[in-house]
């Protein structure tokens, strides 16, 4: 099927890259090292199950509940431009 100047497959690569960047940024977020015997949110001691299960926890359940539930976005706007649909 003829798509322009984008070659065959670009569709995808555009996919997988977005999907690829979104891993990268995930795992990039998440905990690691030496965690905290109390949240830095709320001060309450974090059970030592949780830090065992999570290396690098910093927040308690509660805190880390309401983290989750505020919203994040893609620094990334792959769709943005005409441009940035042809890379």
């Amino acid at each position: 099927m003829a798509s322009g100047w984008a070659r065959d497959g670009a569709v995808q690569d555009q996919i997988e890259d977005s999907v690829r960047d979104e891993l990268a940024a995930a795992r990039a977020r998440m905990p690691s090292g030496i965690g905290l015997e109390e949240c830095e949110e709320c001060g309450e001691t974090i059970p030592l199950a949780r830090r065992k299960a999570l290396a690098g926890a910093r927040t308690c359940v509660a805190c880390q509940s309401v983290r989750e539930k505020q919203p994040r976005f893609s620094a990334i706007n792959r769709r943005g431009s005409k441009d940035s649909q042809l890379r």
